[in-house]
């Protein structure tokens, strides 16, 4: 079962969109006060939302430790993640020649669409 423990959150952003429907769900900067879902697996992720803001609301995104996370696919305990085309959680398969952007670790198992617990250490760092 996904848990959490206290981790690093930020709560100055306002949801630059619906994310009613997006907790668990990465998400990235729209200016420097908003943030929005991951729309693709390039983007780079600030955090993951940990509420269920409607636009316009307060946005409380979790930068490092540990956080639930919606998986987009079956992940493993020990795979590296960041952000699917959807702000979920994929794997990253390190070395391929696709820019993407390491956001952490699963440290549970789940499968596609399940909640899962992840490591997260925003590092930005590119995985290719």
């Amino acid at each position: 079962m996904a848990f959490e423990e206290s981790g690093t959150d930020l709560g100055v952003f306002t949801a630059g969109a619906d994310l009613s429907a997006k907790q668990f769900y990465f998400v990235k900067l729209a200016s420097a006060t908003t943030v929005v879902a991951c729309s693709a697996i390039t983007d780079v992720v600030i955090g993951v939302l940990q509420n269920n803001p409607a636009s316009g609301g307060q946005a409380i995104v979790r930068v490092f430790g540990l956080s639930k996370v919606s998986a987009n696919e079956t992940l493993a305990v020990g795979h590296v993640i960041g952000t699917s085309s959807d702000g979920q959680a994929s794997r990253i398969t390190l070395g391929t020649s696709t820019t993407v952007h390491v956001c952490g670790q699963a440290v549970e198992p789940g499968d596609s669409g399940e909640i899962l617990t992840a490591f997260i250490n925003i590092t930005n760092g590119r995985g290719a």
